[in-house]
């Protein structure tokens, strides 16, 4: 009985059916995990320690231009603190897509080159690049705010921030100073009221005439 039992239980298991593609031609062989390059995890680094450490960072289009031309132009740049690095798409993109620079990814297209400095020297780049027209400027990122080009160029026309604070030193000061001769003007023209009422009094007092003095003696034979 229990014989017939378990033939019946084996003719009725379910048997699920076979795949028609086999699953080793579905599923791809897993290979080797391809590690990391060391040379681009370097530049990587570069890359975010020169937007880490740079005030003013351009992004350009750079197009073919000659040897000499090229060197000439970090020679001018190179005299305001301003340096060219090269660094290509693939790592730049990726670097700023994780940071606070994301908005700088639309730049990125074709051959770029980046203008950075420690300082905002927008005024000096952009004379520079007046005699490289193989060289755009697309914009930038001055202090931790992205300027488009003509935001660059707004901002190289601002007077320099010596300068500005000198001014706003003299406005504060001039304040002060105002109010005080303000306070004092009254005090000072009722001061000179009172001094000329007081010369108008002595004035008048002169033209009154002098005192009367003790009449003269007369001698005893005088009738």
């Amino acid at each position: 009985m229990h014989l017939q039992r378990h033939k019946l239980m084996a003719l009725t298991e379910y048997l699920a059916p076979r795949p028609a593609v086999p699953e080793r031609c579905l599923r791809p062989a897993a290979g080797p995990q391809e590690e990391e390059n060391g040379y681009a995890r370097l530049l990587r680094r570069q890359v975010e320690e020169v937007f880490r450490d740079s005030r003013m960072i351009a992004v350009c289009q750079y197009n073919s231009m000659p040897g000499d031309d090229m060197v000439l132009m970090r020679h001018y740049l190179r005299k305001h603190n301003i340096e060219v690095k090269f660094f290509l798409n693939e790592i730049v993109r990726p670097v700023l897509s994780q940071s606070r620079y994301k908005n700088l990814l639309p730049l990125f297209v074709g051959r770029n080159i980046l203008l950075v400095s420690p300082e905002t020297k927008a005024k000096e780049m952009l004379r520079v690049l007046k005699g490289v027209p193989q060289v755009n400027l697309l914009g930038a990122c001055i202090d931790d705010t992205i300027l488009s080009r003509q935001g660059v160029e707004n901002f190289a026309k601002l007077p320099p921030l010596e300068a500005s604070q000198g001014q706003t030193v003299g406005a504060l000061a001039l304040l002060p100073s105002q109010t005080c001769s303000l306070l004092q003007h009254g005090a000072a023209h009722l001061t000179a009221l009172l001094d000329r009422h007081i010369r108008q009094l002595r004035d008048g007092a002169g033209e009154g005439g002098t005192p009367a003095g003790p009449e003269p003696a007369q001698s005893p034979g005088a009738p």
